[in-house]
């Protein structure tokens, strides 16, 4: 045990003294993925506000206007213009100026004068389809308010009770602002990448340079080797983790009502995992060029697309169901925004990090049988 330790301690200040005289490991280790979580964690945002809307109004009436005016008044539109030339209109839908355009008919306020049905032309920019979608609800949901006005006010003023109201409320994300959910998706990505990256590199950058042959003529076991090196790059990984959470808290004040020691734990397997997958990429890559690449490849590619990250694992086809079901990102993207939004127990996270205790086995099994190939 004594020598296990002696031996696994050298290789590991050898590790932390490389990273830290290199400034593109450190680079790696923690400047880019904070610039990441700055970057995407402003950039990247599904809330839907302030969508560019123009009016084509060809009635010009009081009624049209009132129209116009509960449009105005909702935050999720800002209004561009009032414009009745179809090539105006055609040429700001086209150049993005406006993403809808509502065309009221001249015969708008003299239908609903007269109590009959009025239709109104409702024009969509459809070059992003969820948008897109998003800005028809909105539409919808700001029609059917204006009509319940005008309906409140043909049966006799605001004391005549619709036949059915909603009563809504919103769980876990009241204030529907999707900062809750994207930057502790991010801490995922980061923490599937940066740690999986800096493993890849590990055993590829000594068979590249050459002084593999110096473990390979060294009395030091495989254990010994992989232990030494994971444990400066897991103090790497727990440290960005670290950062992350105190960014997201700090400057995103993104909302947190769940365990941090569970958070942690999971963030520990986590990052004991992506490493490890690192390392048997590394293990069977000649180059750290070939390592990097394969790893960006194997890791973020499936985590962006199948974890969940953007689109809901229960809203994927079955073949992207099963897939996610395979990456360590979607077990741990359920302990993340549980843990930052839902605050449940350990017994409902356990399969979950049991899920990912799996996989960094499955990923230092095969670490330690190839690695013995290669130096034993």
């Amino acid at each position: 045990m004594r020598k296990l330790l002696r031996r696994t301690s050298a290789i590991a200040v050898k590790e932390t003294r490389e990273l830290v005289r290199d400034p593109i490991y450190l680079g790696l280790s923690f400047v880019i993925p904070m610039i990441m979580i700055v970057l995407f964690g402003f950039g990247l945002s599904l809330d839907v506000k302030n969508l560019p809307l123009v009016f084509a109004d060809h009635d010009r009436s009081p009624y049209s206007r009132d129209y116009i005016d509960s449009y105005v008044h909702s935050e999720y539109f800002s209004l561009v213009g009032v414009e009745t030339d179809p090539p105006t209109l055609e040429r700001w839908l086209r150049s993005g100026r406006a993403r809808v355009i509502i065309d009221i008919p001249p015969d708008f306020g003299r239908r609903i004068a007269s109590r009959q049905p009025a239709s109104v032309g409702v024009t969509v920019d459809g070059s992003f389809p969820t948008r897109a979608g998003v800005i028809n609800a909105y539409v919808a949901a700001v029609n059917g308010l204006y009509n319940q006005r005008l309906l409140r006010l043909a049966l006799g003023g605001d004391n005549v009770i619709l036949p059915v109201q909603m009563d809504l409320s919103v769980w876990y994300n009241p204030s529907l602002e999707s900062k809750n959910t994207i930057v502790p998706g991010l801490l995922v990505l980061i923490l599937m990448l940066f740690p999986a990256i800096l493993g890849a590199l590990l055993i590829a950058r000594e068979t590249e340079s050459g002084t593999i042959f110096n473990f390979y003529a060294s009395p030091v076991r495989r254990i010994e080797i992989i232990l030494g090196k994971l444990l400066p790059y897991l103090a790497v990984a727990l440290l960005d983790y670290l950062l992350i959470y105190a960014i997201s808290r700090l400057v995103f004040e993104v909302r947190f009502v769940g365990s941090f020691v569970i958070l942690s734990l999971g963030a520990v397997l986590y990052s004991v995992c992506t490493i490890g997958v690192g390392l048997l990429i590394s293990i069977l890559s000649r180059s750290q060029l070939t390592a990097m690449l394969t790893t960006f490849l194997v890791t973020v590619t499936p985590a962006f697309n199948y974890s969940g990250f953007l689109t809901p694992v229960a809203a994927m086809d079955p073949l992207g169901q099963f897939i996610s079901r395979l990456i360590p990102a979607t077990h741990f993207m359920t302990v993340v925004r549980g843990s930052y939004l839902k605050g449940l127990g350990v017994d409902f996270y356990w399969p979950s990090l049991a899920a990912i205790a799996v996989y960094a086995a499955v990923a230092y099994g095969l670490a330690l049988l190839l690695l013995r190939k290669r130096i034993g």
